[in-house]
């Protein structure tokens, strides 16, 4: 392999399918690419058998432990007779495979669409599948897995970002408003005093729900990570305030059907928010080398996105002075 090669372009039909016939499958020959950007995920055609999905994870992300831990938390999941998508595994119990130098997973195809976090209704069985699933979460925590905080996701995304990627001309704006928010978050942080930190999904965007016969199936748990509940929750709302609020009422009455809900953890929604988006930039700047980034994300890391990303931040720190929602 050559320097300027990145890892997963050796990853060609006949290695996709040498990788999941390794297993004691038998491909067919049909293989599809997926959407996916951290990792390299695929649906193969199996003979005279449904199509499996299977996932190439990128090299040096997550440890074998640190993996092994999200399967294992799904599979608790799906034993609770809840509905996500766990990884297929051996009767010995792996579900972590290795070919020829990358790890991966296979899973089977789940059908769906995305849901209507709008429709009030879908929220209510959201929650109260979310509060089923945070029961267990609050069982154990991870072990080998990090956590969504204030140093990983915002003071090293920014140093990142300020070290590396920031045009001169926006480096002076860019320091001033984060060095804000990280004060800002800092201290909303110790105000809200002791919340539980425990096993979440970690990115309920819409894409990683596949809804189908009224029933909401989870997929995507490789961002899983310790978190506050509300961490799970805070993606489904959109809107104006009022808006918001009604959808975090729905949400929280289907969850404390299954789980204690704590009112203290939505002063953290804002600062969750900001950790995204600082994480989302950093993340991009972390995967640029990887040739599919600059393709799919063409606008990131020229002057106007650091302009307009510079704005949007001073959005969020006014955004974090306002009253949090509140259930009525």
């Amino acid at each position: 392999m050559t320097e300027n090669v990145h890892p997963f372009q050796i990853l060609t039909p006949d290695f996709i399918m040498n990788a999941v016939e390794s297993r004691g499958f038998r491909c067919d020959c049909r293989t599809f690419p997926l959407n996916s950007y951290e990792n390299r995920v695929y649906q193969v055609g199996i003979e005279e058998d449904a199509p499996l999905i299977v996932k190439f994870y990128r090299p040096e992300r997550w440890s074998d432990g640190q993996i092994i831990e999200e399967h294992r938390f799904c599979f608790e999941l799906a034993e609770q007779e809840l509905s996500v998508v766990p990884p297929w595994r051996t009767t010995e119990g792996e579900s972590l495979f290795h070919h020829e130098g990358f790890r991966f997973a296979i899973y089977p195809r789940q059908g769906g669409h995305a849901p209507e976090f709008d429709n009030l209704d879908n929220l209510l069985v959201l929650g109260r599948m979310l509060g089923r699933m945070h029961a267990v979460g609050r069982v154990r925590p991870f072990l080998h897995r990090p956590a969504i905080d204030l140093q990983s996701f915002g003071h090293e995304s920014v140093a990142l970002i300020r070290e590396r990627f920031i045009p001169p001309e926006y480096r002076e704006s860019y320091a001033a408003v984060t060095g804000q928010l990280l004060g800002v978050m800092e201290s909303i942080l110790a105000s809200v005093g002791e919340i539980s930190w425990i096993r979440t999904h970690g990115d309920c965007h819409s894409g990683n729900i596949l809804w189908r016969d009224n029933t909401p199936h989870f997929v995507d748990f490789d961002d899983s990570r310790m978190a506050p509940a509300v961490q799970d929750l805070w993606m489904m709302l959109s809107g104006d305030h009022p808006r918001q609020s009604a959808q975090l009422a729905e949400l929280v009455d289907g969850y404390s059907e299954f789980c204690d809900f704590n009112p203290r953890e939505l002063r953290l929604v804002g600062v969750l928010r900001v950790l995204r988006m600082l994480h989302y930039s950093a993340w991009l700047a972390r995967r640029w080398q990887d040739p599919i980034f600059p393709r799919t994300f063409p606008w990131f890391n020229t002057v106007r996105y650091w302009g307009e990303h510079i704005l949007e931040l001073r959005e969020q720190l006014a955004a974090l002075e306002e009253p949090p929602l509140q259930l009525s």
